[in-house]
């Protein structure tokens, strides 16, 4: 998928993440305070969030248009998001897709800040959800 192309996306054009969301019938938002990152190929194939949060960073929003899935589309695109980080980065998951995650590097369980564990005991209420976590600072 060399014609990929992965990068940060301006915040003024964030309405475009919302976009390509919607457009998948997907409930994920941009998040304003976060750093919006995508794979284009002429248009958004994949998005991700990466929100400052206490002690590191939480990844949300990742979204791959299914007909880009299978393709290392979303491994290349968290690399590009991470690749300047020096905190931990933390996101939650369905508990499926724990080895995809750990095959990126992250790891099951990690120690989460206190707001972030709470987050998480939270949503866990509602559907089946796990936290990952990942050191590039390790």
């Amino acid at each position: 998928m060399s014609d990929i192309h992965y990068s940060q996306l301006d915040e003024s054009l964030w309405p475009l993440m919302n976009k390509f969301y919607r457009s998948h019938q997907s409930s994920m938002k941009a998040v304003r305070e976060a750093q919006l990152w995508v794979a284009r190929r002429g248009e958004i194939v994949a998005a991700l969030c990466l929100r400052p949060v206490s002690g590191g960073h939480w990844l949300t929003g990742l979204f791959v248009d299914p007909q880009c899935r299978e393709q290392g589309v979303a491994a290349q695109l968290m690399a590009a998001a991470v690749a300047q980080v020096n905190e931990p980065v933390w996101l939650f998951c369905h508990p499926d897709l724990r080895g995809f995650y750990e095959r990126r590097g992250f790891s099951f369980d990690p120690a989460l800040p206190q707001a972030m564990a709470e987050r998480l005991s939270r949503y866990a209420r509602s559907k089946p959800m796990i936290a990952m976590g990942l050191n590039p600072a390790a």
